[in-house]
């Protein structure tokens, strides 16, 4: 079995997990956890993830971020000079603004009710011009059902890297990983 298809099997599993109510926004987040070479694999099988949460009788939605950056450089007044001069360039905080507004409108939809999992995909478009930690500080407390967020880097000890080149963080999180054994049946 591959990396990815037990990432799914453990997910499979958390999926149909009761959910409590009276969990705080931090605790309504799942991290699954891959490594950022599998990113194309774990595309693929999206539609996999959507129709395990669906068949656990919970909703689906996502929350797509890799589009973000290109169109937010389109329309920056100032796209010709990075684009003559990309070295130069530094992303201030209206990103991350923009990835916060994205994940929160998928949170507060009308079809994002306690039972619905809302995925954040595209995260590895974003690398080295956002903290995944601040995004996800800033919106958990939209999260009325799950937040899973789909994270390329790693996990251990308690500690997530994105992109396996960061500086650790330690979040709350549910990790949801692809070791065989991550969750016991």
């Amino acid at each position: 079995m591959s990396a990815i298809d037990r990432l799914l099997t453990n997910y499979a599993r958390q999926v149909r997990l009761p959910w409590s109510a009276s969990m705080s926004g931090k605790q309504r987040v799942w991290f699954a956890v891959y490594p950022p070479a599998e990113e194309r694999r774990v595309r693929a099988k999206q539609p996999q993830f959507e129709a395990t949460t669906l068949e656990a009788h919970h909703g689906w939605l996502n929350a797509d971020l890799t589009d973000l950056l290109p169109k937010w450089i389109a329309t920056h007044e100032y796209r010709e000079g990075i684009f003559a001069e990309p070295e130069h360039f530094s992303v201030s905080s209206e990103l991350e603004d923009l990835a916060v507004e994205r994940v929160r409108q998928a949170c507060n939809s009308e079809d994002a009710n306690a039972t619905c999992v809302v995925a954040v995909t595209g995260l590895a478009t974003l690398f080295d011009f956002m903290r995944v930690s601040s995004l996800v500080e800033r919106v958990e407390d939209s999260v009325r059902g799950r937040l899973l967020v789909f994270f390329p880097g790693e996990y251990a000890g308690n500690v997530y890297r994105f992109m396996d080149a960061r500086d650790g963080f330690n979040y709350m999180a549910v990790p949801i990983t692809a070791t065989e054994s991550f969750i016991q049946s």
